[in-house]
């Protein structure tokens, strides 16, 4: 009894064999051939293409990747040139920037001399009128200390 009830309730093999086989004849019935020609025409694509497209598209590629590479040598070649010639320009311009540096520095240095002189020559001449001054002033004195002695 339990076997029974066990085999009723739950094992399903039986009807799920039952299932699949019906599934599989139906779906071969209905399919038939049609898969075998789908890949066969696959296979012949497959084939075709491996013995020409891809050939042709290799020897495309190659000659075309040739041609760009020999391009980009040629553009960094050019690219290279123009680098050279910028580096020259910039060493020259900063030859230039350098020199017109160094006359003004020179120039300045000439400058703060002649102004140095030139204080010293006024330093000079403010001394000695000072010195002047003091004589004119100390000679005053006595004039004025004659005068007030009378």
């Amino acid at each position: 009894d339990v076997g029974e009830i066990y085999s009723r309730l739950l094992d399903h093999r039986p009807v799920i064999q039952g299932e699949i086989r019906y599934f599989v004849k139906e779906f071969e019935e209905k399919r038939g051939l049609r898969e075998l020609r789908v890949l066969e025409n696959l296979k012949n694509t497959i084939f075709e293409t491996n013995e020409h497209v891809f050939p042709k598209c290799e020897q495309a590629m190659h000659d075309n990747l040739n041609e760009a590479f020999k391009r980009l040598q040629a553009a960094n070649d050019m690219i290279h040139r123009l680098q050279e010639r910028e580096h020259e320009e910039r060493k020259r311009q900063m030859d230039k920037l350098m020199a017109r540096e160094e006359k003004r520095v020179a120039r300045s240095e000439e400058f703060l001399k002649e102004q140095q002189n030139k204080r010293a020559e006024v330093d000079e001449e403010h001394r000695k009128a000072m010195e002047r001054l003091k004589e004119q002033y100390s000679e005053m004195e006595k004039e004025l200390a004659k005068y007030i002695s009378f």
